[in-house]
């Protein structure tokens, strides 16, 4: 969504009128119109009311923005849709990539969107094959003209919109730089492969993730479960500075530390929170760490 368009979501999901919401952030009514017909755009303060007014923050608010600015630095990009009609689980298989975000957005398509600098033919590169199953969704990237993995991971970078009514379960395989995960609410996402840094916000769901690399996980917003499945690895996990959670390790010779303002401390961990964070695995460890405010 744009600026304007993400405006207009948070409006009518607090159930606001545009009257209503310029009384409560202290501008005119014709402001909010513009803001959201694109005829005009709030300054910063006022960027920073409107996050405050619909408890997000401003990077929350600009982040398709941000997100549109960085995919329009690359020199070529491929696009494929699918309409959907109903609720489905998705099985998604990217094998390398640089970067690859997965995101929540109010529409009716799948859309899988590929950039890179260095695939001139990139269509012809790689092609996204989507099967409709029953109530599943496979969606799988098969690569030709001897585009290596190796290359993948250098200069591909993947974003995937699934239409927010119609998410089920998600299981997504790849090897990459970096994933964010973003406003995902379902049942269950499971996260195999071989990832470096992965990034979580305004999610709800139960997620697993299964890498054997040694990981940064940043939990900028989550609702659910996140459990961490690794085998002689070392991860570090950073969270808000108010985020409650419980903890538990599973498994052989694992082992779970706390970190804040860069020092090892106790277990700050909360045995009566909703969130919950899980080790399991054989000689690996997590590290919590308390991001600073």
């Amino acid at each position: 969504m744009t600026l304007e368009e993400q405006i207009k979501h948070y409006r009518k999901q607090a159930g606001l009128s545009q009257e209503k919401m310029a009384e409560k952030i202290g501008v005119s009514r014709q402001a909010i119109t513009k803001w959201e017909n694109g005829t005009g755009t709030p300054d910063i303060v006022n960027l920073m009311a409107i996050a405050d007014l619909f408890q997000i923050s401003v990077d929350e608010l600009l982040s398709n923005e941000k997100s549109k600015k960085n995919q329009s630095d690359y020199i070529y990009e491929s696009r494929t849709e699918y309409d959907i009609d109903g609720k489905k689980n998705f099985d998604i298989k990217l094998g390398g990539a640089y970067a690859v975000d997965l995101k929540a957005y109010h529409g009716e398509k799948i859309e899988v969107a590929m950039f890179s600098n260095v695939y001139k033919n990139l269509l012809a590169d790689y092609k996204v094959k989507i099967d409709d199953i029953k109530n599943r969704i496979d969606i799988d990237l098969n690569r030709f003209n001897e585009a290596s993995e190796a290359d993948a991971k250098e200069s591909l970078v993947i974003t995937i919109f699934i239409p927010v009514k119609y998410i089920g379960k998600i299981e997504l395989s790849v090897n990459a730089g970096t994933l964010n995960i973003t406003d995902i609410e379902n049942e269950h996402i499971e996260v195999n492969g071989k990832i470096s840094e992965i990034t979580l916000q305004g999610n709800k769901s139960e997620i697993e993730i299964d890498s054997n690399l040694d990981m940064q996980i940043s939990v900028l917003s989550h609702e659910g479960a996140l459990e961490i499945n690794q085998l002689s690895a070392t991860s570090r996990l950073t969270i808000p500075a108010d985020y409650r959670f419980r903890s538990k390790k599973k498994g052989i010779a694992t082992h779970i530390y706390y970190e804040r303002q860069g020092k090892k401390v106790d277990d700050f961990s909360d045995a009566e929170a909703d969130n919950y964070i899980e080790l399991n695995g054989i000689k690996s460890e997590l590290v919590i760490v308390e991001a600073e405010v």
